[in-house]
């Protein structure tokens, strides 16, 4: 097993049976949901694993059990999407980042969208900056991955159903292997390059 798939059981181990925040479903549940709807939609395989993985930032820094205490934002996707950004390539790291703004930008851009919100994720709405404005809709689209973003963002909204049978986390281990191994690092700059930015500055 990869170090990447052992450290995903970990941390689902070690927290994922803690109630996902004001939800009624744990955080393993909620993630194994979002990629079973994922999954039935046909997803690419790095899209059901940053639907799987998208509220990993929840796992990797502590919060509030009560969502009622959520005084502020808590940037989960950026810590997530660094996290997996150093194990995955980026069409699973770059939609993690980018679901919470998928939801802000659903509120400004789909009149239907805020009434199917559960009201824990309206709360997070109020921290997380509310619906964007027309300037922040036009950022958002020039993202390479707002589109996949959005795609997630609607499964991760699907997945709070008490009580739903999927598929459990060790079924993902094949996947997410294959993916950590398609992971590029990056190209260091090369001496002469480094020399020439030395002598720059």
């Amino acid at each position: 097993m990869s170090s990447a798939a052992a450290e995903i059981l970990a941390l689902y181990g070690a927290r994922g049976a803690r109630a996902y925040f004001g939800e009624r479903v744990s955080m393993t549940e909620h993630g194994l949901q979002a990629a079973h709807f994922a999954q039935a939609e046909g997803a690419p395989g790095a899209l059901v694993a940053a639907a799987l993985l998208h509220d990993i930032g929840h796992l990797i820094a502590s919060a509030p059990d009560a969502i009622e205490e959520w005084k502020s934002d808590a940037h989960h996707e950026e810590s997530g999407a660094r996290w997996l950004a150093q194990r995955f390539p980026a069409e699973v790291s770059e939609p993690v980042r980018l679901h919470v703004a998928a939801k802000r930008y659903l509120c400004a851009t789909d009149a239907r969208y805020f009434a199917r919100l559960s009201s824990a994720s309206v709360h997070t709405l109020r921290l997380q900056g509310g619906p964007m404005s027309a300037q922040e809709v036009r950022r958002f689209e020039g993202e390479r991955y707002w589109q996949d973003a959005v795609r997630l963002r609607r499964w991760d909204d699907q997945g709070k159903v008490a009580g739903l049978k999927t598929a459990p986390l060790e079924d993902y281990v094949g996947l997410i292997e294959r993916l950590a191994l398609r992971r590029k690092p990056a190209r260091p700059r090369s001496l002469s390059a480094r020399r020439r930015r030395s002598r720059a500055s």
